[in-house]
């Protein structure tokens, strides 16, 4: 049986473990490199963890109390900004995948970012060889606004970024 929840700091070390691997596994699909977070000490995770609210948290998915999959989201603290949050992170370890995970986890994270009050939009980035990911998101109703060329760089290889957004109004765009 999966279990989604939020992650506290008593995750903090299947969460880096899963995060590692993640960064690991793909490198191109994530700012963040396997070579800084490995840098992480376990209590900056845990801290990272125990900042979590209803504007900023770090879903996990479980399968009997291991960590599978995670996804995370951050509403904009800015006044003039604070009607957009993002989706960041989204990872499912390899032999988790083609059970539902990820799209359990992009459910649950949409059904938070619409009890929150003011929250118009989400936002998401993913780099355009990510063909699985982003059918994905199109499946809930994500739709891309843009693209960065040559967004991401690793080694001497270069990937362009797609941005997409969701509306969260019931009225819709």
């Amino acid at each position: 049986m999966i279990e989604i929840r939020v992650l506290t700091d008593a995750d903090a070390g299947a969460f880096r473990a899963v995060r590692l691997r993640a960064l690991q596994d793909e490198p191109a699909a994530f700012t963040n490199s396997y070579e800084e977070f490995s840098q992480w000490p376990l209590d900056k995770v845990a801290a990272r963890l125990r900042g979590n609210s209803a504007d900023n948290f770090m879903l996990g998915a479980f399968n009997a109390d291991r960590l599978m999959g995670l996804i995370g989201f951050y509403r904009e603290s800015a006044l003039k900004l604070r009607h957009k949050g993002s989706v960041i992170s989204l990872y499912v370890a390899p032999e988790a995948r083609e059970q539902g995970l990820a799209t359990a986890l992009l459910r649950e994270t949409i059904d938070r970012a619409r009890s929150i009050a003011g929250l118009e939009q989400l936002l998401l980035g993913v780099v355009a060889t990510q063909t699985v990911a982003r059918k994905l998101y199109e499946s809930l109703g994500f739709v891309v606004f843009g693209r960065e060329p040559r967004a991401v760089k690793i080694g001497g290889a270069y990937y362009d970024e797609e941005f997409m957004t969701l509306d969260l109004r019931e009225d819709g765009p």
